[in-house]
């Protein structure tokens, strides 16, 4: 069940299609949503930088400009968000009410390091829900990095269009890892719903994770679930342009793992880097 749900709140252009996809993950399930504003600590930007560029700045003169520049921000994106709850007819709530039937949210705010912050709320949250770094007012690739890593909780990145409804058919990406079984598991009140379930292998050669494919498929129906395996074979644009072309041909939500730091550079921001994060056209649910 997700009753807890945490977004960045950064002030971009970005922020009302992240807000629109986690009220529809919310309205499922009449979810809590923590919309979180971390402000840069201007006066440690600014020494970071001084110390960075080996010459003599004027730290005043820069601190106040970055910290304008903050200010900016923030009036931005706590507009954006009284904005979107008053569109929605959002109720502001700080404790849970019994018998909940609707969603209900929280501005919450923070001044310091954005990837500290996100990491900190999102482990006592059952989900997160991050937009891609689309701006240079977006969350940080360092951020979604550090939420991955590091919040111990599955994160739903968006396609660059808001989620009108959930997905009806969700493809898991399988490997024969516990970092994909950890992903399936999140993602388990989310494939509940669906209508189909496909569990996509991709690889050169037939194995393991086929095997281990067919086994989660027999589990899941035993669920109830409508559960197919498909074993591929990489395209020219490699493993990540052939699974985000199947899950886009599906019109499918994406679940996989995350494989290691190193792996998770490899698959997430390196390949995946510009599928994912810069504009697939899926949503991608990942864990680590």
């Amino acid at each position: 069940m997700i009753k807890a749900i945490l977004v960045p709140a950064t002030g971009s252009n970005a922020d009302n299609a992240v807000f629109a996809s986690a009220l529809t993950v919310a309205r499922k399930f009449a979810a809590h949503i923590d919309f979180l504003h971390v402000r840069v600590d201007a006066a440690a930007m600014a020494a970071t930088m001084a110390s960075e560029s080996g010459a003599a700045v004027m730290i005043g003169g820069l601190v106040e400009r970055i910290d304008e520049d903050a200010e900016r921000r923030e009036a931005s994106a706590k507009g954006l968000f009284q904005a979107f709850c008053d569109r929605e007819q959002l109720k502001i709530a700080d404790a849970s009410a019994a018998g909940q039937l609707e969603p209900t949210v929280q501005w919450l705010q923070q001044t310091g390091d954005e990837a500290y912050w996100v990491t900190e709320y999102g482990r006592s949250s059952d989900l997160l829900v991050i937009g891609r770094a689309a701006d240079d007012q977006a969350v940080s690739v360092d951020t979604i990095e550090a939420a991955l890593l590091r919040s111990g909780r599955p994160v739903l990145i968006p396609s660059a269009a808001p989620l009108a409804a959930l997905p009806e058919t969700i493809v898991i990406a399988w490997k024969a890892a516990p970092e994909a079984a950890r992903a399936v598991t999140a993602a388990m009140p989310l494939i509940a719903m669906a209508k189909r379930v496909l569990i996509v292998t991709v690889a050169e050669e037939t194995g393991l994770s086929d095997q281990e494919g067919a086994r989660l498929m027999t589990s899941l129906r035993w669920r109830g679930l409508d559960v197919s395996t498909r074993h591929l074979q990489p395209g020219t644009g490699g493993a990540a342009d052939t699974l985000l072309a199947t899950a886009r041909d599906e019109s499918a939500l994406v679940v996989m793992g995350g494989y290691g730091h190193s792996r998770l550079r490899e698959w997430v921001f390196g390949g995946f880097t510009r599928h994912v994060l810069r504009g697939a056209e899926v949503p991608v649910l990942m864990m680590h």
